[in-house]
């Protein structure tokens, strides 16, 4: 980056300077263009001047810390070999802002792997806030988890990821995933095709999530033998699941009856994540008709049901998102 500093006009201001080891890995870090470095001065407020290994951070004393906090776990994660894009950015710095992040995202040693991952056949994925880092923990501890929140926040992605994970690992022979099909304020009328094709526009969502942990042959391959099978939660009903790994997404959309009935279908062995945000139900009625609020009425504090929330902050898409559903849901909503 060939620009002048920015003049300290204060005793506020401060510099810092980096070095980095592994140089062939700081194209990655600063990206094309230093793309990713400026995106971190518009974010935090500071000037950055990189040359060969150095990077020198200009700007006020808490915005130079955290940028200089920020860029190391950056490079810590290029060095696990994570992409670095504007949304693993946002991330970082938003985790960085969280007292909970030492210890919890970095391993003990501040220098190893992460310690919470979920290893697919096509990316290993790490958390990308803090309550993604929660989240993640409970899909390896408790046998079920309600995940509760706006889209964005990695809810249903991270729930396919993990039985990705363990369906290759052997922990668990199959995958269940469905979803109630409720039209989202739209009459979409007669659907053609079989009944495969009439249900495959709602559960859409859930194939984008496996083909991005598995190759495509294998999703496929998978789904004829059985493997992993993909069904609107009307086709759970008389069947108990053992031995599987159970997803339900958009859950607000079931209705009381359906929601027990789903939850009921609970088997030996199994893993069974619902996924829903309780504010955004498509039924008549609204969120008071919704099932998933009412499961979480009923059942918050029984033993062996875990509860992780998010909110408009742990957005992990476009930073538009979080501000759209803060707008929605905020005080002046």
């Amino acid at each position: 980056m060939s620009r002048k500093p920015v003049p300290a006009q204060s005793g506020d201001r401060s510099r810092a300077e980096v070095t980095f080891d592994k140089p062939q890995l700081l194209p990655q870090l600063f990206g094309e263009f230093d793309s990713n470095l400026l995106a971190l001065e518009e974010r935090l407020g500071v000037y950055i001047h990189a040359r060969g290994q150095r990077v020198q951070i200009e700007g006020a004393a808490e915005a130079v810390a955290h940028a200089r906090e920020v860029l190391q776990e950056l490079h810590a994660r290029v060095i696990r070999g994570e992409e670095v894009d504007t949304g693993l950015i946002d991330a970082v710095i938003a985790m960085s802002s969280e007292p909970m992040l030492t210890g919890i995202v970095k391993a003990d040693n501040g220098n190893a792997p992460a310690s919470i991952m979920i290893r697919t056949r096509k990316k290993t994925i790490v958390p990308r806030s803090v309550a993604q880092t929660h989240y993640m923990r409970e899909l390896v501890s408790n046998d079920m988890i309600f995940a509760l929140g706006p889209a964005g926040t990695g809810k249903t992605y991270l729930a396919v990821a993990q039985a990705v994970a363990q369906l290759i690992t052997g922990s668990v022979q199959r995958l269940v995933l469905s979803r109630p099909a409720v039209e989202a304020g739209e009459r979409l009328g007669f659907l053609p095709g079989d009944m495969k094709e009439k249900v495959d526009p709602y559960l859409r969502p859930i194939y984008d999530a496996l083909y991005d942990c598995l190759p495509a042959e294998q999703v496929e391959r998978r789904i004829a033998s059985g493997e992993i099978e993909i069904a609107p939660i009307a086709f759970m009903r008389g069947r108990t699941l053992a031995e599987a790994f159970v997803i339900l997404d958009e859950a607000q959309n079931t209705t009381p009856a359906q929601m027990k009935m789903f939850l009921t279908r609970f088997g030996q062995g199994s893993r069974m994540v619902i996924c829903g945000d309780p504010n955004q139900v498509d039924l008549p009625g609204g969120p008071p008709a919704s099932g998933l609020n009412d499961a979480v009425r009923r059942l918050e504090g029984v033993e062996g049901i875990a509860f992780s929330r998010f909110t408009a902050a742990d957005v992990v898409r476009h930073p538009i998102v979080g501000r759209i559903v803060d707008a929605y849901e905020g005080p002046n909503a």
